[in-house]
């Protein structure tokens, strides 16, 4: 199982971001995970999967920026390790 973490910078709050994020992974499938706004305006995502093209796909659509209203300017991408999720999920 590959663990990733992504650290997104640019205009990723308030425009839907954390949502299209959620449908992403649902829609590629296989992805487990969390992503969440941070207090600094960046968006934090733990994501892991078995499938290393679904999980390079779904990092190269969040390098674009699933929602039509963000602009991404910068993914920091790090395998971590953290306990496993069974579902993707949408903090607050």
């Amino acid at each position: 199982m590959k663990k990733m973490r992504l650290l997104v910078s640019g205009r990723v709050q308030g425009v839907g971001f954390r949502y299209s994020t959620y449908l992403l992974a649902q829609e590629i499938g296989d992805l487990y995970g969390r992503v969440w706004n941070n207090d600094d305006g960046t968006v934090e995502i733990l994501v892991q999967s078995d499938d290393s093209a679904k999980l390079a796909k779904f990092i190269q659509e969040v390098r674009k920026g699933p929602s039509p209203y963000a602009k991404v300017t910068y993914v920091d991408v790090n395998m971590v390790t953290f306990s496993d999720y069974s579902d993707f999920q949408m903090a607050n």
